[in-house]
């Protein structure tokens, strides 16, 4: 029999009684610090996330030998995952909006840890690739709950904080992710790196089901829009493939056109649908929010600088600096680790100070980034050290660190409650969105400036072309920082707080 106790919600607002409940454990509900609690439980599920993605990809060269395929085909190793993640991460979000987010986020640890032992059991590429597949089901089921999770668990006053924990919990994930990858490829091969999710989902399922906060009655007979994730789905897939495929495909290529004919004709029809749906999946009026609709688009300019400049480095350091890859990956921790240690104090102070102050510094801090790394080009190659190129990366993931909480949480602080799910999946959309664009730009303006100094292709550069050209880059990738910081100047917020709204 439940008896009834004076609880509080994490809002703030008290309430005279409710059941006791057994889920979530009524030990840890009823604290003040029961949030905190809610936010430790997500990291798990972010962290995890970020440690696969960078792992996967270190893997690809072994995965390629072990199953003799070609470079263009075992990418798609990565690129259906992306894909996958891509298309479901709104849908999801507006179903956990509509049904409850608990049992969602739960769920998806347990789907994301049956893909996992799916991979790790793959006998051949068809299979693997189908694994990916699910484990990408499972990650969307994740990602398109967390930030929306944390929102409506925390008090306003303690927001940014949590978002920018979150933050660096997914910047953790990806600065160990390629120790661990190398550690388990070296020792005990390629199966590892999916085998190590296993453990982590477990503890992940059972903290969820422990301690996520209860849901809300579902809405009152609300229906799917399916017509819209149907109009929705083709173009972003559509998109997210030409991004990541047209510098190998060739952007004339016959399949690259008839996607671009699908992202507009889609794009078209699912603008139409939504506008006509009494119950759209993605509320367009959403975006008539100044901070809703500018912070979504810095989100993803800033992501594509990074991921732009995480391309280039790799590169910079193996033509021009001539260096084993093993230390080329140490220089490249620098930029995870810069986020790592930044995005929590931003967190804090996203609390505390005005949200146009930390987006404009986080945002300066990865111009001035870009910037040094311009510089720095021909000092690499004539071998004068790394201070500089070392100093350009950790600005920008300080600079990433500083941007992403304030501009997150005012984002989520102007979302209705009802919409938070897919407010938040819009959110890790524009990350999806940022890095594809990043690594196609990063790759354009490369190949850009070693046309424009002469190069008819990387092949036949020379050592000083490839200077001018990376230097180049950098800059234009700056320019993209410069757009992310105007626009964040003009649009953000100059109140420190948001409340979600009740609507």
């Amino acid at each position: 029999m439940s008896s009834t106790h004076p609880v509080a919600s994490p809002d703030g607002r008290s309430y005279a009684a409710a059941p006791k409940r057994r889920l979530p454990l009524s030990a840890v509900y009823q604290r003040k610090s029961y949030h905190w609690y809610v936010v430790g439980t997500v990291c798990i599920g972010a962290f995890m996330a970020a440690v696969d993605a960078s792992i996967v990809n270190i893997a690809l060269p072994r995965l390629q030998h072990d199953f003799h395929a070609t470079m263009s085909t075992i990418t798609w190793v990565s690129l259906v995952y992306l894909l996958t993640l891509a298309a479901l991460i709104i849908p999801l979000g507006r179903l956990a909006d509509m049904f409850g987010r608990r049992w969602m986020y739960a769920s998806g640890f347990t789907v994301f840890m049956a893909g996992s032992l799916l991979c790790a059991v793959s006998l051949d590429l068809s299979f693997l690739l189908a694994a990916r597949i699910v484990q990408a089901v499972g990650a969307a089921m994740l990602q398109a709950n967390s930030v929306s999770i944390i929102t409506a668990a925390t008090p306003a006053m303690d927001r940014g904080k949590a978002i920018g924990i979150q933050g660096s919990a997914q910047a953790i994930g990806l600065s160990l992710g390629p120790v661990i990858g190398g550690a388990l490829l070296s020792f005990f091969g390629w199966r590892w790196i999916f085998f190590v999710n296993v453990p982590i989902s477990i503890f992940g399922t059972l903290l969820a089901i422990l301690l996520l906060p209860p849901d809300k009655p579902p809405m009152p007979r609300v229906k799917f829009d399916y017509l819209g994730a149907v109009t929705f789905v083709p173009p972003l897939v559509a998109l997210i493939y030409v991004l990541n495929t047209g510098r190998s495909d060739g952007w004339t290529s016959p399949w690259l056109v008839a996607c671009g004919v699908v992202m507009v004709v889609g794009a078209v029809a699912f603008f139409l649908v939504e506008r006509k749906s009494p119950h759209p999946m993605v509320d367009l009026s959403l975006f008539n929010n100044a901070a809703i609709a500018m912070g979504s688009i810095t989100g993803v300019l800033s992501f594509a600088l990074m991921y732009a400049i995480t391309l280039l480095g790799p590169f910079e350091l193996d033509h021009l600096g001539s260096i084993r890859a093993y230390e080329a990956g140490l220089c490249m921790m620098v930029i995870p680790l810069g986020m790592t240690l930044f995005t929590p104090i931003s967190g804090v102070l996203a609390d505390r100070l005005s949200t146009r102050i930390l987006t404009a510094a986080g945002m300066s801090f990865a111009i001035l980034g870009s910037a040094l790394l311009a510089a720095d080009a021909r000092f690499v190659h004539e071998g004068g050290g790394y201070p500089l190129l070392l100093a350009g990366f950790f600005l920008v993931g300080a600079g990433l660190g500083v941007f992403t909480p304030p501009n997150n949480s005012s984002v989520m602080g102007h979302a209705p409650r009802a919409h938070l799910g897919v407010t938040g999946s819009v959110l890790n959309l524009a990350r999806t969105l940022g890095m594809s664009l990043g690594v196609t730009l990063g790759s354009l303006f490369y190949q850009f400036f070693l046309s424009v100094h002469g190069a008819a292709n990387e092949a036949h550069a020379t050592p000083l072309q490839m200077v001018h050209a990376f230097g180049d880059a950098y800059l234009l990738i700056a320019v993209i920082g410069l757009l992310a910081l105007v626009l964040s100047v003009i649009h953000a917020s100059p109140s420190r707080r948001h409340h979600a709204t009740d609507n």
